[in-house]
């Protein structure tokens, strides 16, 4: 007889969080535009905890994109020649919750802060490209993003706050 084999990680539901984008210097900064703005990326992963008896969490990606462009010498917007100007923001919270069963524990890490974020990110950046093209500006297409790196760094980070604190 065999047994029914149970998936060891399970996407349960995933959602848009939260969504906002805001263009500060609407209508004008689309007259002031003439090349592509300069978008800087933020990235974070949020693991949340939702039942205590089992291993069910919520993992959320949260994206920021920002845009800026150089003012002008004399914009008329309040902004100082040599500032650069904000085009649009974009936040994004994409979530999913995740069920992991009989991972053993020094590798729920690493499953909640590396593979499921890979499940997510693929909605995210779509949600992220549209968001940004409805809002009148060429689609911000993220790359690929290197989850593991960003996992090490975290741990890193965290052992040089233990040892400070020490």
């Amino acid at each position: 007889m065999s047994e029914t084999q149970i998936a060891p990680l399970t996407l349960n539901i995933q959602y848009t969080k939260d969504l906002s984008f805001e263009v500060p210097g609407a209508p004008a900064i689309y007259t002031l535009l003439r090349q592509a703005p300069t978008v800087n990326i933020n990235l974070d992963v949020q693991v949340q905890r939702l039942q205590d008896d089992a291993h069910v969490y919520e993992v959320t990606l949260t994206t920021r994109a920002e845009a800026t462009h150089p003012a002008p010498a004399e914009s008329g917007n309040g902004a100082e020649g040599g500032k650069d100007l904000t085009v649009f923001i974009a936040d994004l919270s994409y979530a999913g919750v995740f069920t992991l069963t009989g991972i053993p524990d020094n590798q729920i890490e690493p499953v909640l802060l590396v593979e499921c974020p890979r499940l997510l990110f693929p909605f995210a950046r779509n949600i992220l490209a549209d968001v940004t093209r409805d809002g009148g500006f060429p689609p911000v297409m993220l790359g690929p993003v290197d989850f593991v790196g960003l996992w090490q760094a975290r741990r890193a980070q965290d052992d040089g706050e233990t040892i400070a604190n020490a």
